[in-house]
Formats: structure tokens, C-alpha cells, sequence
């Protein structure tokens, strides 16, 4: 008897503390959620646009509910109507009775637990749907109808989402209520089987009929917006609605739309006549019907009469596609100008481009990032990104493009200091922008600065340096402290050989504070971190700074945006800013060609990302620029596109959260461009959609394509990006900021394929002035006659490389421990033809080896040029004198030209001669470059910045004494 009640209370007790954990884990699960969704308030209202978080929120709470009671309420209503209208007296069988035994203990509990996990299911669902829902409910017009139901194209992009998602959502909702129905009726003997007959009580069959007739109707309905839904369908030769699909497809949905309201309205008399006979044929019918007209009379139609006359039937249908697919992506307004280039590389043939010539980009952004880590990095925890950006700056009144990248941390080279404090709360911002001028180098090949150093000095006056958000900084940090104290944020290394250091203190608004033991203790758990909550270094003037990369800041305050895959920074207004591109886009634009957005942007300098669900689009606008300061991280939205029914509806969703673009400044607005992946997106369009005509478009005769980039590995090809150059299209007044791309034929070996096509448009969206450009967003398309020889770039790379003496040359350069890389091959529309140019860059094979350019490579027509400057490329190329000067003219190279192919150049840097002030101030360069190069292995930044700036002092000098300034 002791033993018995001794045990009863450990039992009680083993009760007690099992309830206990549950709860307590069950309150610590609750807490963290909590602290994730309180961390979240705090970033978003920090930054302005706590609006943004609450409006999804309740967007989401909303149709959670509403997907919750509208499935949970029907299937409980469905179940309990089967249950309480039972039959009393049921025969059942044996194993029936088992089952109504198990389950009748747990009846009341299954009849309302079964419907509320399903609808946590459907409210889920649901809630994913926010973003179609307030798109419908905030819907702005296109303006613009489809060709086949005179039907706003709004109704494609908003309404029909909407309602197909509506009805697929309800028919869901009623086929569950009557599976529901039918598997309590028969537990409870309202259904039963025998061996000849199904017996059905008259409660039963009501409820099973009125089912299947709403279930019916709804099907009718989804039928019905099916037709709509064939002018977006991608399956055929077109997307969009074609021959068949207007003829055949499209009517016979409207007979099958009928035939199922017809049979839906049999069961609804069944439901009160008893009778099965009609609407178990109706159902037959529809089954059978579907078949023949939803299948069979279509596939009749393509194969016995569109296709024996595809190309007259398709016709129309075609056309259709082409307009409404030129229109969606924004290139309907395209410049076709016929390019008669010529190949034959006549003497002063660049005379009448000597702007353009002056203006050549010679340094490849995607070669030289070693360069700068090696020349501007000073310390291991810093550094720089493996592509750098190409922008442009006013420099002594003319535009000059640059090669540009902020100075980031890298705290992966911290090494044994890889502390929680340091890691946190001493390194937490790069510092500075370098800059090298795009169309020069120095005489050993190294980049010429515009802005270098740390701190920066240079052509770009004064600004922030401190770079506390970029696309490489740290998960998070903790700055900020009282007036007063000790300052212990590392911010730059300073003094003689770099053996001090230089501290800061944050004093900007850049993240949620740290003020209270609640706020701390939530970062704590969000971080997974318990310093942030016991670190000294933690005060109540502190800020935590995360989510700082400058595309997830923007992707975070505008989630309807797909950003650009290419942020970049500029100094603007004493301040460095991020400039981000968002793109509104749809895949429900009628008659418009499905694009796969990864792969259309995808080449040698952008790995294939993974978009999604929004990988697959047929309409796509830049409808924002944003900016996001990189040293308190505000980010500002821009209405770029404010014509964008997109952008309008979008809005409406989130009102007061875009500014207009009137706002900008005069200096962001000079370093605006056309971004490059909306560039890319558009040019996989064109290789095709240059064509107008749909016959021509059939015959498929005129398909482009972009080239693979030539210096791509052959064994893994990658298409040749666009490039963003100062250059003058045909068509152009004067020289513009511009990004351009190439076209060759659709089909065959790149090797062997000549130019097509040329496309460039303007990227200058106006200068410091505040003068908008009226031209930017300016589309030219350059053709080339179908007979000409032009040679594509894979042709001038295939010319390069096989050209003796471009080989002996390059063989010389590969002796001993060094390697040459082959720079962007660049294309030109100059001197009546077009040009290539490509740097070539030599690098040695030791551990901290980096590039330095040491020849250039052109071509024009069947002529080819290999010197150690652009401007005595060029001369040599175009027979002693191209008529214009490069940016690189005033550099004495140290070797001599090799005259390659092109004929009788010696290879010497133009413009030498017996000019005295010109060879004095290449001898001071010379002897600056020593110095300063002594001074880099020394760690001397004292002396390293008194000898860059004299060889800065001397390049210009020489520059000045050869007549280029």
C-alpha cells in the first residue's frame, strides 16, 4: 500500500515536470519569435519606412485570417451537417462499428481540430498571397488593350491573377468540405455499399450534390479565365495566343466553361429530385468535351491547317507578338541605323573622332582589382571587390570615366585578432574611394589615380570617407558611445611606416540603439551572441549596424522591386552613396515574349543568380533609383520610371516611401546610368525582336546573337558583357556616357562569325549643372549590310592570338615567372568602321604579383596593331597617323613597339620628339615611381603619399607638354 502511493506522486511529479518544460519551451520558442519580429520593427523604423514592415504585416495578417475562416468554416460546417443529420438507425458492418469506436472518443475533437489545421495550411497559403491581392485591390490602368479581347492589359497583370487565384482557392476549399462530407457520412452509415447498389441517405445526397455543384460552377469559372490566360502562354511559337489557340482553343473553353455550369445546375437538381442519371452523363460529357475540345480539335487545327501554311496563318498572330514584346520590355523606341562600315583602315580615318579616341577606356575594371589591393589596400583587414565599377566625374571641366571601388573590410584576414571585440567594436567600417582614370596608365603600366591614398586625396574633393555600409562589410557592429569617451573604432592607420592608428567614434543615426536591457538582450538572441548583452563596450549611445549591404537595405524597404545586380558607389554632395537600380516586373503581359531573367543577365561578370519566384518575366521597367549613404545607410527611393503602372500601383501600397525624381541632386543625377542588366535583358529581346516584320521574324533569317566574351575559357564560355564607355554613335552629336553590346548571327561557331549589329545606348542622365539629358535611355541599333565582313570579336581575338608577331611578343612576355592576361576586348564605332581595342596586362606569378598593363591590342577591318601604348596602336594601325590621340599619348613607354601586322611602327609613345619640358617631366616621373615604389615596401605612407603625388604632378606635367591638356 506505501509502495503504491509512493509511486502515485512521483508519478505526479514526472507530470508536473514535463508540463513544465513543454511550457517552458514552448514560452522560449515564443520569445525568440518575438525578438526576430521586435528586431525587425526596430531596423525598419530606424530607417524610415516602418510603414513598409507594418503594411506587409498586416497584409499578411489579414489573409491569413481570411484563409483561415474560409477554409476552416466550410469543412466544419460540412462535417458537422454529415454528423448531425446522420441516420439514427444505421446498419453498419462489423469493421465500421470498429471504426466509430476508435474515433468516436476524439469525434468533438477531430471535428474541430481537423478544420483549423487546415485552414492554418490555407491561411498560410493565403497570406503568401498578400502581394496579388493589394495589387488587384490598388490596380492602375496600362492604358493599352490586347489585340484579341480589346481588354486593358491591367486586367492581365492584376485581375486575372486575382480571380484565378480566388477561384483555385475556393475550389480547393470546396473539394475538401465534400471529401469531408463523404468520409463522415459513410463513417456514420449515411453512405453505404452493397453489393449491387450504393445507398445514399437524402440529407447525404443533398449535401454531396449542392458540393459538386458549387464545385462545378467554380470549375466553369476557372475555364472561363483560362481562355484569358492563353494570351500569356509561352508554349508555342509565339507566346501568346496563336491561330489554334484563337480558333480552337479559345472557343472551345467558352463551350466547356458552359457545359460545366450546365452540369453543376444537374446536380443541383439532383440535389432535390434524387435522380443521379442526369448529372453522372453531364459529368461524362464535360470529361469526354474536354478531351475533344480542349485537345483534340486543337491539335486537328495546327496539324491539318496552320501547319501546311504556318508563316501566312501565324501571321497576324506574330505581329501581334512582336509589337506588344517590344512594348513590354521598353524597346519599341529603338533607332535602326544602317552602319555601311568600312574595313580598310585608311591614314586620319579617326580625325573626325578624336573625342571618342581620347576618351578610350584602356583599363579593364575586371583585371586590375589586384592592382589596387596591391598599390591602395595598405592593410590586410582591408579590401577591394574582384570587379570594379566604371563611372565618371567632372574633372577641370570634362567628363572623365573612371575605374572605381570603395576601400571595404575583409575581417577574414584578421588572424589571431579575430576577437568578438575587435571583430565588433573596433573594425567596423572601410575608409575611402579609389579612383584611376580609365583612359590612361602610368609608364610601368600601373593605373593612374585620380583618388588614392588613405585618406583619400585627389581630384574629388572632400567627402565622408568612412565606408560603414557596403557590400562587404560585416554581419554586424556595434558603434556609437558617449560625448567624451574614449574613441575605439579603428579608423585608418596613420603615422610614420603605418605604426599608428587612427580612431573614430560613429556619430551618425545608422541603427536601431542599444539604449536598454530589452533591446540588447533581443540582438543577443537574434545574433546569437551573449557579448551584446554583457560587453562593456555596450552603452546607451550604442548602435547596431546589420543588414548593410546596399542591395539588401533596398530589397528590405521596397520587397516589390527585383534590384539590379550591380551596385556601385559615387561621390555625391561630400558623401559616398550607393546608387542601386530596382526593376519593376511582371510575367503577365499579353502577346510579350517569356525572358528567364537569370540567364538574360548572366555573363563574365555576373554569375548566373538564383531569382526567384520571379525568374521568368515579359515586362520589366527601371522604375526606381535608390541611394543608400555608405556612412549611415539612409536609403532613399526615386520614382525613375513614374509612368510605370507598376511603380503607380505600387504607390498606392505604400504611399509616401518614394520621392520624386525632381528630388535629386544635380551631383547624383551626373553619376546616374542606364543600368546594365535591364541593358542585357533588352539586347536577348533584340537579338531577335530587331525584327520587325513578321514574315522575316518567321523565316528567322535576321536572329542575333550577343558573342561569348573572347577571353572567356574555351572549355567554359561565358557571354561578353556590355560595356559602359565615353564614345559617339552615329546619330550622336557629341560623345556620350554610354553602355553598348554586339550582335552576330543566331547560328554557327563564334570564330567564324562577322558583326551584325551594334547597340548602345545613352547613359548620361544629365551633369552637375542639373541638366537632364534628353537623350538618356536613348536606344541606337547599328547595322551592318548582310554582305559585310566585318569581323565579329571572336574573329579579332582568333586574329590576335594566331598573328606571329603578336605570338613572338607575347612569348617574350611569358618568359621566366610571368603570365599575360588579355584585357575586355573593346568595340568602337569609329573612323567610317569599327574598332577593337584590348589591353594586355602582364602579371607575375609570385604571391603578391598583380597585373600591369604593358600593351594594347587593336584591330580594324583585316588589320591589327600590338604596341605598348593605345595612341602608337592607333597611329601604326591607321598607316602613321590615326588623326587623334588617346588618352595614353603622352606615355614614353620602356620597350619597344613590335608593329605587329599592321606594318611599319616603331612603337614609340607619340609626341616625344626633342620636347625638353615633355622628357623632364617623364625623368621626374621616373624617379617619383622609384620613390614611391620604395616607399610601399618600406610601409612609409608619409613618404608613399609625398612620391604618388609628385608623380601625379609629373604625368600631368607631361601630359601638358605633349600638347593633351
Amino acid at each position: 500500500m506505501t509502495s503504491s502511493t509512493a509511486q502515485k506522486p512521483a508519478r505526479r511529479s514526472r507530470t508536473v515536470v514535463a508540463v513544465a518544460i513543454a511550457v517552458i519551451a514552448v514560452l522560449a520558442i515564443l520569445f525568440f519569435v518575438f525578438t526576430n519580429l521586435y528586431t525587425e520593427v526596430l531596423w525598419f523604423n530606424q530607417l524610415g519606412f516602418l510603414s513598409v514592415l507594418t503594411t506587409q504585416w498586416i497584409a499578411g495578417a489579414v489573409m491569413f485570417v481570411v484563409g483561415f475562416l474560409a477554409m476552416a468554416i466550410p469543412v466544419f460546417v460540412s462535417i458537422e451537417i454529415a454528423f448531425r443529420f446522420r441516420p439514427v438507425y444505421a446498419k453498419l458492418n462489423s469493421q465500421l462499428d470498429r471504426y466509430q469506436q476508435v474515433v468516436e472518443p476524439l469525434r468533438r475533437l477531430a471535428a474541430i481540430g481537423i478544420p483549423a489545421l487546415l485552414g492554418l495550411f490555407a491561411g498560410v497559403s493565403a497570406a503568401a498571397r498578400w502581394q496579388v491581392v493589394l495589387q488587384y485591390l490598388n490596380r492602375t490602368s496600362f492604358g493599352k488593350t490586347d489585340p484579341q479581347f480589346n481588354l486593358d492589359i491591367s486586367f492581365y497583370v492584376y485581375d486575372l491573377p486575382f480571380w484565378q487565384s480566388v477561384v483555385g482557392f475556393a475550389s480547393a476549399v470546396v473539394l475538401i468540405a465534400g471529401i469531408s462530407a463523404i468520409a463522415t457520412s459513410y463513417l456514420y452509415g449515411a453512405i453505404r455499399f452493397g453489393q449491387r447498389e450504393v445507398r445514399i441517405s437524402k440529407t447525404a445526397r443533398i449535401q454531396i450534390a449542392i458540393t459538386a455543384g458549387i464545385y462545378l460552377l467554380l470549375q466553369g469559372v476557372s475555364i472561363w479565365l483560362d481562355q484569358f490566360a492563353t494570351l500569356t502562354n509561352s508554349g508555342g511559337l509565339i507566346t501568346g495566343a496563336s491561330y489554334a489557340d484563337v480558333n480552337a482553343t479559345i472557343p472551345g473553353l467558352q463551350i466547356l466553361a458552359g457545359i460545366a455550369v450546365i452540369v453543376a445546375v444537374l446536380f443541383l437538381l439532383a440535389a432535390f429530385i434524387g435522380r443521379w442519371r442526369l448529372p453522372v452523363i453531364g459529368t461524362a460529357l464535360l470529361i469526354v468535351s474536354g478531351l475533344v475540345l480542349g485537345s483534340l480539335y486543337p491539335w486537328v487545327v495546327q496539324r491539318f491547317q496552320v501547319d501546311p501554311s504556318e508563316r501566312s496563318l501565324e501571321q497576324p498572330y506574330i505581329q501581334d507578338n512582336i509589337d506588344l514584346t517590344r512594348d513590354a520590355y521598353d524597346v519599341s523606341n529603338v533607332e535602326t541605323i544602317p552602319y555601311d562600315a568600312t574595313t580598310t583602315a585608311e591614314p586620319g580615318a579617326l580625325r573626325a573622332d578624336a573625342a571618342t579616341t581620347s576618351s578610350i577606356r584602356i583599363l579593364d575594371p575586371a583585371l586590375v582589382s589586384s592592382t589596387f589591393a596591391a598599390l591602395q589596400q595598405f592593410r590586410q583587414y582591408y579590401q577591394f571587390p574582384t570587379d570594379l565599377n566604371v563611372d565618371r566625374y567632372t574633372i577641370d571641366g570634362k567628363s572623365q570615366d573612371t575605374v572605381s571601388t570603395v576601400r571595404d573590410l575583409n575581417l577574414a584576414q584578421l588572424g589571431t585578432s579575430a576577437s568578438w571585440y575587435n571583430q565588433t567594436v573596433v573594425y567596423t567600417h572601410g575608409y575611402g574611394l579609389v579612383a584611376a582614370y580609365g583612359n590612361q596608365r602610368s609608364v610601368d603600366g600601373q593605373p593612374v589615380f585620380a583618388e588614392s591614398g588613405i585618406p583619400s586625396t585627389g581630384v574629388l574633393g572632400d567627402y565622408e570617407q568612412r565606408i560603414y555600409f557596403g557590400e562587404n562589410s560585416p554581419d554586424y557592429s556595434i558603434v556609437g558611445a558617449p560625448a567624451g569617451s574614449p574613441q575605439i573604432e579603428l579608423d585608418y592607420p596613420s603615422g610614420t611606416n603605418g605604426a599608428s592608428q587612427t580612431y573614430t567614434t560613429f556619430d551618425g543615426d545608422g541603427g536601431p540603439k542599444l539604449d536598454n536591457v530589452f533591446n540588447k538582450l533581443a540582438y543577443a538572441l537574434k545574433f546569437q551572441s551573449q557579448e551584446i548583452f554583457l560587453s562593456e563596450a555596450v552603452n546607451n549611445d550604442s548602435q547596431i549596424l546589420y543588414d548593410r549591404d546596399p542591395a539588401t537595405r533596398v530589397s528590405k524597404v521596397a520587397p516589390y522591386l527585383t534590384i539590379d545586380s550591380d551596385p556601385y558607389a559615387s561621390v555625391v554632395d561630400g558623401k559616398v552613396v550607393w546608387i542601386v537600380d530596382g526593376y519593376t516586373t511582371t510575367s503577365e503581359y499579353p502577346y510579350s515574349r517569356t525572358e528567364g531573367l537569370s540567364a538574360a543577365i548572366a555573363d563574365t561578370y555576373t554569375p548566373k543568380p538564383g531569382y526567384a519566384p520571379d525568374n521568368n518575366i515579359n515586362y520589366i521597367r527601371n522604375s526606381v533609383k535608390a541611394t543608400v549613404d555608405a556612412y549611415d545607410g539612409k536609403v532613399t527611393l526615386y520614382a525613375w520610371d513614374d509612368q510605370d503602372p507598376l511603380l503607380q500601383t505600387w504607390q498606392k501600397i505604400f504611399p509616401s516611401t518614394i520621392k520624386p525624381m525632381s528630388d535629386m541632386g544635380a551631383q547624383l543625377m551626373s553619376h546616374v546610368r542606364y543600368p546594365a542588366d535591364l541593358f542585357k535583358v533588352q539586347r536577348a529581346i533584340l537579338g531577335q525582336y530587331h525584327v520587325t516584320d513578321a514574315g522575316s521574324f518567321y523565316s528567322r533569317e535576321d536572329a542575333w546573337t550577343t558573342p561569348n566574351d573572347p577571353t572567356s575559357p574555351a572549355s567554359n564560355p561565358t557571354v561578353q558583357p556590355p560595356y559602359y564607355l565615353t564614345l559617339k554613335v552615329p546619330g550622336q552629336d557629341s560623345p556620350q556616357y554610354s553602355l553598348y553590346s554586339t550582335f552576330i548571327p543566331l547560328t554557327g561557331e563564334d570564330t567564324s562569325k562577322s558583326l551584325n549589329g551594334y547597340l548602345a545606348v545613352d547613359s548620361n542622365a544629365g551633369d552637375v549643372a542639373g541638366q537632364r539629358s534628353a537623350d538618356f535611355g536613348k536606344m541606337r541599333l547599328l547595322t551592318l549590310p548582310k554582305d559585310a565582313t566585318v569581323p565579329g570579336p571572336g574573329q579579332v581575338q582568333n586574329k590576335f592570338n594566331s598573328d606571329p608577331t603578336v605570338s613572338q611578343a607575347l612569348n617574350l612576355l611569358k618568359q621566366g615567372s610571368t603570365e599575360v592576361l588579355s584585357g575586355n576586348l573593346l568595340t568602337l564605332p569609329v573612323g567610317g568602321g569599327l574598332l577593337y581595342v584590348q589591353p594586355v596586362y602582364v602579371r607575375s606569378r609570385g604571391e603578391t604579383s598583380y597585373p600591369l598593363l604593358q600593351k594594347i591590342l587593336v584591330g580594324f577591318g583585316d588589320k591589327i596593331a600590338f604596341e605598348d601604348t593605345l595612341d602608337a596602336a592607333l597611329d601604326d594601325l591607321f598607316g602613321g597617323d590615326s588623326g587623334a590621340t588617346a588618352g595614353d599619348g603622352g606615355v614614353t613607354s620602356p620597350t619597344t613597339g613590335t608593329g605587329a601586322a599592321a606594318g611599319t611602327g616603331t612603337g614609340a609613345a607619340a609626341g616625344t620628339g626633342n620636347n625638353a619640358a615633355l622628357t623632364q617631366a617623364l625623368a621626374n616621373a621616373k624617379t617619383a615611381l622609384a620613390a614611391r615604389d620604395a616607399a610601399l615596401q618600406a610601409a612609409d605612407w608619409t613618404a608613399y603619399g609625398v612620391a604618388d603625388q609628385q608623380l601625379k604632378d609629373a604625368v600631368a606635367a607631361a601630359i601638358a607638354a605633349s600638347g593633351q591638356q
